[in-house]
Parts: structure tokens; sequence; C-alpha cells
């Protein structure tokens, strides 16, 4: 039986974080949904990928091998891509326990479906961009389920990250200390920390377990003086800056730097925050670079619920903390303030004298109020060339493409 992550019809909800990857590579705690279903099943099942069309040619060139929008056998179980991959999960498609012609739902999801190949009506092969997982559902017999995790809104995945932090930091390997740490570091309670070997902890640099955990991964580098301290996970090959304040559950992505004080935050691999500033409660996406002194709100001054704006209108979050959520490529300059809850579109070149507009479209060249100019497509193809290039990251013909797609051409 061919198992197949798919991309349903509410992947449209999480843009314009997942407009350059598929809703299955966004992050939560300390690895993606993606990271969570090879981690869990790849040794077991052979798991194939259905995203969207625009993305799916630069994927299947990410990852070599990989089968993506193809039915190769006559029965197949869907698998909602942004399930969190936890042990009910594993255990549910390792048993098998789903009868042919099943469709399991929770609260309006389609969670799985097994099924033969004829009824999800592809043609050549190729799905459609998403799969609208009830109208599918309707053709099968609907078992009502309950106590599986998913994300259903564009926040959720920093709403998720404290608990999902504290999930993973008690599967973590931890109490290793096989990198270089300088005799002048500190670290408090070391039975919860891991610097991998090849990683490096120079003069100064506290890290403090004793609320939390700690990992530094292979070939990452906390820079002098900097502190990090309850539940931080930096990938291998990122770095922390001298003098950084790392704390309260943050996830630094790999090839990442990241400075000044960050708490409860995402940030993917490439993106760059090396100066001081305020970054909470956020997510900021690959390539994505944020200037020296740039402040995030995360909480308003009457601690009343979050609200944010999108190309759909405005949204109640129901989150007391909610910074910034920005997508792919986009910058800011010195000194920008971001309101509580800002959501920021792919490839934007935020400046101006005043606040961000609380949301600012993609490809946007100003900062998001009225009179912001369009960000031309020739030229932020052009700089995120430049960007990718000084990280040795080629960019491929197929992540041209996928830009343009988003970017309307």
């Amino acid at each position: 039986m061919q198992v197949i992550i798919v991309e349903d019809e509410k992947t449209l909800r999480f843009s314009p974080l997942a407009d350059l990857k598929p809703v299955y590579d966004l992050v939560t705690g300390c690895f993606s949904l993606r990271q969570r279903f090879v981690e869990a099943l790849g040794a077991r099942q052979k798991l194939t990928w259905h995203l969207r069309r625009h993305i799916a040619p630069w994927f299947a060139e990410a990852n070599p091998g990989s089968v993506v929008n193809r039915v190769l056998e006559d029965e197949v179980l869907l698998v909602n891509g942004r399930l969190i991959c936890d042990a009910a999960v594993t255990q549910f498609i390792d048993a098998r326990k789903i009868a042919p012609g099943e469709a399991l739902i929770q609260n309006g999801n389609l969670l799985f479906c097994r099924t033969t190949a004829e009824p999800l009506h592809v043609l050549e092969t190729v799905f459609p961009d998403t799969i609208d997982g009830m109208v599918l559902a309707g053709a099968f017999s609907c078992v009502e389920v309950s106590g599986f995790r998913l994300i259903e809104n564009l926040w959720d995945p920093v709403a998720m990250h404290p608990a999902m932090m504290r999930e993973d930091g008690a599967a973590l390997a931890l109490g290793r200390i096989e990198g270089e740490v300088h005799p002048s570091a500190i670290l408090v309670n070391p039975s919860a920390i891991t610097v991998e070997k090849g990683a490096e902890v120079k003069a100064g640099a506290v890290l403090d377990a004793s609320d939390g955990f700690i990992y530094i991964g292979a070939g990452a580098v906390v820079e002098p003086v900097a502190l990090l301290m309850e539940n931080v996970y930096i990938a291998p090959g990122a770095r922390v800056k001298s003098g950084a304040r790392i704390y309260s559950n943050v996830c630094i992505g790999g090839g990442a730097k990241a400075g000044g004080e960050i708490e409860d935050s995402i940030m993917e691999p490439f993106s760059n925050k090396q100066h001081d500033g305020f970054l909470g409660h956020s997510y900021i996406s690959s390539w994505c670079n944020l200037g020296a002194g740039t402040d995030t709100s995360d909480l308003k001054n009457n601690y009343s619920p979050v609200s944010i704006e999108t190309a759909h209108g405005k949204m109640a979050t129901g989150q007391q903390f909610l910074g910034l959520l920005m997508g792919e490529h986009s910058k800011c300059s010195i000194g920008t303030r971001f309101n509580t809850g800002t959501v920021v579109g792919i490839s934007s070149n935020i400046f101006g004298n005043g606040m961000p507009a609380k949301y600012v479209p993609s490809f946007s060249w100003g900062d998001g109020n009225p009179g912001t100019a369009r960000y031309e497509a020739d030229k932020a193809v052009e700089t995120a060339r430049k960007v990718m290039a000084r990280r040795k990251v080629e960019m491929s013909a197929a992540y041209e493409a996928m830009f343009r797609a988003v970017a309307g051409e």
C-alpha cells in the first residue's frame, strides 16, 4: 500500500509561510512536520509526497529519489500533511487501522483515507494542487475520530511551539558534550545539554539548562558571552552571535544566524537576525534578514488576544502572545518596529519612518501602508540569487520558476 502525505485544501491558509514550500515543511518545536513523518515512519514505510504543482519540481530536485505527485500502487493511504506525526499517528499507520474505502475525519479535517487509485481522479498521474479532503471523504465511509494533532491556522506553528519544544527535548539524546567547549564557558546542568561533535562553544558563553534543555548541533557555533537557557535547539551549522540572549523555546535552523534577544520563536534555515533587537513568539522563514535593532511586539498593551491580517482579511487568533510571521526572502531595514501579530509575505523589502502595516503583501517595496510600491520580480529574483550565493546555495532553475510563479509570472 502506497502511503502519500498530501496537501489538502486548508494548505492555502498557511500563505505566506508555505508559499515556497509544502505545508509539511513548516516547523514547530525542533523539527518540521515532514522530518517527523520521516523520522517516525521512514525506516518502515516508503513515504511519497503530494504538493502544489508550482513547488513540486523544486521539491523533487531538493529531495532526490522522492516520489512526488505520482500514484504507483493500486492501493493508497492518504495522510494529511498537516498532522503532527506522533506515537498515535505512527501506531495507526503501522497497524493499518483503517479499512479499504474508509476515511477518518476530525473536526472537519480528513486525516486518513484508504482507497484505490481510481477515485483520486488523477490525470496522467498528476494530482490537483490541493486535495479537497471533505469532498473526497464524501465518497467513502467516514469515521469521526479525536485526539490527533494537526496545524489548522497560520499561527499554529508558533502557538504549538512551546509544548512541542518540551516534547522534542524529552526525546533528544542529551548529556553529551562532544564538541569544543572553552574552559571559561559555563554549563549549568550538563545532563540536559548536548554539544555535538564539531560544534564550538566559545569563551564566556553560558548554557543554562536548569529549566529545560540545550542542544547544539554539529558545526554550530556559540560565540563569546552568549546566553542560552530554557529549551534551545541550535541546528547543525547555525551560529549564535556574541552577546545574544536566546531563551524560552527557541529553534534556530541550520545555517541561520541569531543575535540579540529571542524567545519562543522559530527561525528557519539560512534566516538572519544577527544584531541586537527583540524577536518574540515569531516565525521567520528561510532567507529573511532582520536589520540591526529590529524589534517585534508580541503582547498588546491591554493584554487582549492578538488578531492578524492577511490577504483574506482580519482573523482572531485567540493568542495572547504573537509577534511576526514572515515569509521567505523578506527583509527589513535597521530600526524596524513590527506591531503585534504582523504578517509579512515573501520577498518584501520593508523600510520607512513609521511602523509597517500589520499585513505586508508579498513583493512589497516599502512598509505595506498606502503608497507601497511593487517589488519587481526580476529585481527580487536577482537579490534572492545573491543572498543564496552568499551562503553557497545556488538558485536552480526550478527554484526560480517556483519563485516567479508566486510572483504571478
